[in-house]
């Protein structure tokens, strides 16, 4: 193989493969995350729509934010794809902000650049997620 060859996977020979910490520092420069408190008063304004993505455990465990809609992180683009055949109703258009929620801010991170590549390019996430809200002392129902 030479310098310019691509391998099985698809990467240049001697490209390194990304880890995961460099790729959530890449997606994450891509937009501004939010922090609890301005994400609890957009929500209340009518500016954001607040993504719950934790799965059926931890939503027991912890309990839900009221208003947030709760949509599965394998579902995700399907429901806001505002294209999409499968696309909730809040997926009104690619104007949409959505700010995604999950445990700790971390799958919210790639959840929200995936939003980002259909189109959704308000979409952003919750610093520290689920848990951030919540030790900040934002409604929180059981």
């Amino acid at each position: 193989m030479s310098a310019h060859d691509t391998s099985r996977d698809g990467r240049q020979d001697g490209d390194r493969p990304t880890g995961v910490d460099e790729l959530l520092e890449r997606v994450r420069a891509g937009y501004t995350r939010v922090e609890p408190q301005e994400a609890y008063e957009a929500a209340r304004a009518g500016e954001a729509l607040l993504v719950d993505i934790r799965y059926e455990a931890l939503r027991e465990r912890d309990g839900l934010i009221p208003g947030a809609l709760v949509v599965e992180r394998n579902e995700l683009e399907w429901r806001l794809d505002p294209q999409g055949s499968h696309r909730l109703p809040e997926a009104t258009g690619h104007e949409v902000r959505a700010i995604v929620i999950c445990n700790e801010g971390y799958a919210s991170s790639l959840a929200a650049a995936s939003l980002h590549q259909l189109g959704l390019h308000r979409s952003t996430d919750l610093v520290g997620g689920f848990q951030a809200w919540k030790a900040a002392g934002l409604p929180v129902t059981p």
